[in-house]
């Protein structure tokens, strides 16, 4: 996951391969309520990893459910039967809704001492109507701040059932979700009724809440979209395991790739046609825009079919979350899109109809917004802006306006905050850089050059990890490429010179900060010794495995952008990268800390001994006759023998800066 202050997407230029999704957040937060709710232990397969999701997971813990997480599976001892937590219990919400609503129902009805609060705009998130409907059947909440919003306190309730309980429909679908969820624990002896006031919105959702209740065995009866009926002597039942399907809303993103970016299509695997979540529908309006798209048992196909898209009118009130990525669309449309019956973008985790008005109009485009509706004029080629995209603090907003950077006019895009993504898609922008393309010279790199123990991998490592980019230890291959070949058996002599080449082309390499990675094994301290230099210069005279390992290193160039530090970087391997920076340290200075580096790790060292050599080296490196170290014409020098690492970075990271267009 990307935890970067911004990510910066270079233009894009089409897309092609297969995406996982995750788990729905919809159906993962009511699952765990759910099997919470029941006797017995309930595994749930497949479910999100997610700030949501653990929020909740959070909660019921703190509430005393058993919870055992591996992976994607978690079991859930529920709390059927047994007295619920008897002492008064805080409960953070963060801003998850599907975790907020329904829990304070389900906390209402049953009774005790809670507090549920979360962040700020989650406090700005209306939950009146459901407090209301809690408390006309005699559930004790209060406000602890503005009347109608979070936090809330929770006491014993005085439980009032013989009359049906109303509830507004046209604010949010999660408050009737909530009361379907909750009332079945006080469905003992009697029926209850809910009655929805006024139109209900996001209909899809209430489906999904009414499958997953027979699932648990609570078969409500629908009357109309009006009155739902708990029966009499209802009771949750464990279904023993249940499988969480992939989230159609975060479909949408690879719909509408599929839709708008050039190449052999997307391939979507978790969700279908078939799907239980209403925002499957998506798949029907990005047909109306033209996208061509076929669908089997758990996938979903799409290409770029009418091109431009067509610009459509359409009520959205089925697709609620999903109508957003429609907002993108639009720009790549041949004429204006209207989204209609979207009030319930206001009350989201931020007022999505301002958001996706803002951040176009940043983009270039002409955008008219009403109450519950929001016009989008298409972006013709010369007339986009680059943009940097406030995202709010939604994952929702950060996702859709990716979809930017395969823009006509090839402009790069930012995206603010990427790590928002987590509330539902931890992996969103790794997933989305897995398929899309982009040229060479659009793949941004930085090179770090310079002697030995001047300290490139600590200044590139860290300076990757701010920006979000892929790091090449380039001066790591050659000792990676003998480890490797020794372990495949194989000498480090000529005779084995094409085979260690052949090897050096795929090597399953990766550097995590500094730390190097051989098929997904440490091999750090391997490489680093003694005899891992001395083997690697055995390999490095063979001019096979050279070449081999230039275009290794060349691979590295992938999405969103590369940090590479070497020797040559700037000078031979990436001769065009629009950032070199040659870093230099006094002899003096790179033996004392080399000095400092070895006794930490307990070896004897003599810092006089260290020095000479690493001046010995210096001469050998800038007197070779392939690649000698020398700065690249157009790199800057930074000399960091009295700077920080810390300083370092800033400095690399405004000349950086200097030279994008949002700088």
């Amino acid at each position: 996951m990307f935890s970067t202050a911004f990510l910066d997407l270079p233009a894009l230029q089409g897309a092609s391969g297969t995406v996982t999704l995750p788990g729905s957040k919809s159906i993962s937060n009511r699952v765990l309520l759910l099997s919470a709710l029941c006797q017995g232990t309930t595994v749930v397969h497949d479910l999100l990893d997610s700030d949501d999701t653990r929020v909740m997971l959070a909660a019921l813990r703190q509430l005393g459910c058993g919870v055992e997480a591996q992976g994607t599976m978690v079991a859930i001892t529920g709390l059927g039967g047994r007295p619920w937590h008897a002492e008064a219990v805080e409960f953070f919400m963060g801003n998850a809704g599907t975790a907020m609503r329904p829990l304070t129902a389900a906390l209402a009805v049953q009774g005790g001492d809670f507090i549920l609060k979360g962040v700020p705009r989650m406090h700005e998130r209306p939950i009146g109507d459901l407090v209301d409907a809690l408390r006309e059947l005699g559930c004790a909440i209060d406000y602890l701040g503005n009347k109608g919003f979070p936090p809330l306190r929770i006491g014993t309730p005085t439980l009032q059932l013989d009359k049906p309980i109303p509830v507004r429909g046209d604010v949010s679908s999660q408050f009737l979700t909530a009361l379907l969820m909750a009332l079945p624990l006080a469905a003992n002896d009697r029926a209850i009724t809910i009655e929805v006031v006024g139109e209900l919105i996001s209909k899809p959702y209430i489906e999904i809440t009414l499958n997953l209740l027979a699932r648990y065995g609570i078969a409500v009866e629908r009357q109309g979209w009006e009155r739902f009926v708990i029966p009499a002597g209802s009771r949750y039942m464990s279904p023993g395991s249940i499988h969480v399907e992939a989230d159609a809303s975060s479909a949408s993103y690879f719909i509408a790739l599929g839709a708008i970016a050039e190449g052999d299509g997307i391939r979507i695997q978790g969700v279908g046609a078939d799907s239980i979540q209403g925002d499957i529908r998506f798949m029907d309006a990005a047909a109306q825009m033209g996208a061509k798209i076929s669908s089997g048992p758990n996938w979903l196909e799409i290409q770029r079919g009418s091109w431009p898209l067509k610009g459509i009118t359409l009520d959205c009130n089925h697709i609620p979350d999903a109508a957003m990525t429609l907002a993108v669309m639009a720009l790549y449309a041949d004429g204006p899109t209207t989204l209609r019956n979207i009030a319930s973008w206001r009350v989201k985790e931020t007022d999505r109809i301002v958001a996706m008005a803002t951040e176009s109009r940043k983009l270039g485009a002409t955008v008219e917004e009403g109450p519950d509706w929001i016009t989008i004029d298409p972006l013709p080629a010369n007339q986009w802006q680059r943009a940097s995209i406030h995202t709010y603090d939604d994952h929702r907003v950060a996702m859709c306006f990716s979809l930017a950077a395969f823009n006509a006019d090839q402009v790069p895009v930012r995206i603010e905050d990427p790590k928002c993504v987590a509330k539902t898609f931890p992996d969103y922008f790794e997933a989305l850089f897995s398929v899309a393309h982009a040229t060479a010279q659009n793949i941004p790199v930085i090179c770090i050059d310079g002697p030995t123990a001047s300290g490139k991998g600590t200044l590139a490592s860290r300076v990757a990890a701010q920006l979000g980019y892929h790091y090449l230890d380039s001066g790591a291959l050659y000792r990676v490429t003998a480890h490797a070949a020794l372990l495949a058996g194989l000498t480090l002599e000529a005779a084995d010179e094409a085979a260690i080449a052949e090897l050096a082309r795929s090597l399953p390499v990766r550097f995590e900060g500094e730390q190097v990675l051989l098929s997904n094994v440490d091999v750090t301290d391997a490489i680093r010794s003694e005899q891992g230099g001395m083997n690697a210069s055995k390999v490095s005279v063979l001019p096979a495995v050279r070449k081999a390992l230039v275009d290794l290193q060349h691979s590295f160039q992938r999405l969103p952008g590369l940090l590479a530090d070497g020797r040559d970087m700037g000078t031979v391997i990436f001769p065009n990268a629009p950032l070199k920076v040659f870093l230099t340290a006094s002899a003096a200075k790179r033996a004392e800390r080399r000095h400092k580096q070895l006794i930490f790790k307990g070896f004897s060292a003599n810092i006089n001994t260290l020095r000479a050599d690493l001046e010995a080296r210096d001469a050998r490196d800038m007197s070779r006759s392939v690649a000698p170290l020398k700065p690249a014409q157009d790199a800057l020098q930074l000399d960091n023998s009295s700077l920080s690492i810390d300083t370092s970075v800033e400095q690399v990271l405004v000349w950086w800066q200097s030279r994008q267009v949002f700088g």
